[in-house]
């Protein structure tokens, strides 16, 4: 019997927001959702934007983030193939808490940086 959750608790080891959140905060889970962000990507804008990223792992981010609920993948009928992704309401949600977390580690980089030197 499959247990219906009210509210997730992440410190309880059966509960299923651990896999939502490590698809969430991965490395490239947190890079794809930022890049999303700002609307609508082709999978080829999504690997320029994302440097370092391999075809495979991106990929493989986008189908966990889209059974997550969390992305829209969209393929159009054309030669050559042609599939778009986009936020959905969760993933929007989402990618707004970790722009902002992004902005603010980008904003305070240089004191980081020095509190590692120490």
């Amino acid at each position: 019997m499959e247990k219906i959750f009210d509210r997730g608790d992440v410190f309880t080891a059966a509960c299923p927001s651990r896999a939502i959140l490590q698809h969430l905060t991965s490395r490239w889970g947190v890079l794809v959702l930022v890049a999303l962000h700002t609307g609508t990507k082709r999978f080829s804008e999504l690997k320029r934007t994302i440097d370092g990223v391999s075809e495979r792992m991106l990929t493989q981010t986008l189908q966990q983030l889209e059974a997550d609920g969390m992305v829209i993948r969209k393929s159009y009928h054309t030669v050559p193939p042609h599939v778009e992704y986009s936020l959905t309401h969760f993933g929007a949600a989402a990618s707004q808490k970790m722009f902002e977390l992004v902005d603010w580690l980008e904003n305070n980089l240089i004191g980081i940086l020095k509190a590692q030197q120490k």
